[in-house]
């Protein structure tokens, strides 16, 4: 398939650049895959759409303050983004500057004059830096990004981050520590929400996987099967392997909320010793999806509205078919929907689901 099948214009204006004051106030399209029906509604009325005995699967990853500003020992000024923090010392990320720093180079991080603490470059891999922290030093890394970063906004984001993104650019039920980016179909859920579902008998089950800044690189090959998917770390554990095949045979459906999590459910579903049955899995994923692939576990999805040309967006045209996506997109263009991260929200079933909107 072809890149430009997965373009389309949308105006500056669109691009939310805050949240609205309240999460669940958020608009919803919701898109049947199998008839291309269409429905506009308020986030909080998603429990209508939903039966008992449903399945929601979130992804609980924590987004950390990843972004830090730093100075290089010539003076230059040097920006950086940690993609994964491997231990307690070392990570790897990514670094804006005029001239990428050499093995061995000594960076000054923590402000724009380097005051705060300093790393050494370890190694290049393709697009990362393999950063240390130089000894001695009694913090962790997660430590020194809790004092010294900044919340990462995506780069369509056009502005720096302030206070309230530490709560905003964040789910209600983060938990594990790890994320570069939120995964933020999430980001519409409150807790009253959360409590609104527990009473309907819809069933929530759990997730991981630690978003890379990779979310945001750009396609850059015309034949999408030739691009090469970036690596994220995915935790699907025992309990949420037994909650889905539960669901199933129970005839309920599994509802993914996100891509994260979609992407999370279908690697367990995918890369596992039995074909096409999940199991838990534990591993990094580099799954990519795009229209052809055969979904294995998922039945509906719960998602934001993504960027012309990028993976996420040949992810819900695989889910729902590509024309139906595309009228989808033209109809939330035309109707004045906020796009991207702190944007509105989808709800789409399969275009192979056995239920319809």
């Amino acid at each position: 398939m072809k890149l430009s099948e997965f373009n389309f214009h949308l105006p500056d204006e669109l691009i939310a650049q805050y949240p609205l004051e309240n999460r669940t106030d958020s608009r919803l399209l919701c898109l049947d895959g199998k008839t291309g029906r269409l429905d506009d509604r308020i986030f909080n009325t998603l429990p209508e759409l939903l039966q008992t005995g449903d399945l929601l699967v979130f992804n609980n990853t924590k987004v950390i303050p990843a972004r830090l500003l730093g100075q290089k020992s010539t003076g230059g000024k040097i920006e950086v983004l940690v993609e994964r923090v491997l231990d307690e010392s070392s990570f790897l990320a990514q670094i804006k500057a005029s001239k990428s720093p050499k093995e061995g180079a000594v960076l000054a991080m923590g402000t724009d004059k380097g005051e705060g603490f300093q790393v050494t470059m370890l190694s290049r891999q393709k697009d990362l830096f393999h950063l240390e922290l130089k000894q001695p030093t009694e913090a962790t890394v997660f430590k020194l990004l809790e004092k010294f970063g900044h919340i990462p906004l995506p780069p369509y984001v056009e502005r720096s981050d302030e206070q309230s993104d530490l709560e905003r650019y964040q789910t209600v039920y983060a938990k594990e520590k790890g994320a570069v980016a939120a995964p933020t179909a999430g980001l519409h859920f409150d807790q009253a929400l959360l409590e609104q579902l527990d009473k309907k008998g819809i069933k929530i089950a759990w997730v991981t996987l630690h978003v890379g800044a990779g979310t945001f690189q750009p396609v850059r090959v015309e034949n999408i099967r030739d691009h090469e998917m970036h690596s994220e770390y995915v935790d699907v554990p025992a309990e949420t392997v037994a909650q889905v095949k539960d669901t199933h045979a129970q005839r309920g459906r599994v509802i993914a909320v996100g891509t994260t999590a979609m992407r999370s459910l279908e690697s367990a579903s995918t890369f596992g010793s039995k074909s096409d049955e999940i199991e838990e899995y534990h591993a990094d994923t580099d799954i990519f999806i795009y229209p052809g692939y055969q979904f294995k576990t998922v039945d509906a999805m719960v998602t934001n509205f993504h960027l012309p040309e990028s993976t996420l967006i040949m992810l819900i045209s695989a889910f729902a078919g590509l024309e139906h996506v595309k009228h989808a997109y033209q109809h939330a263009i035309k109707e004045q929907y906020r796009f991207f991260s702190y944007g509105d929200a989808m709800f789409i079933l399969s275009e192979n689901s056995r239920k319809c909107l």
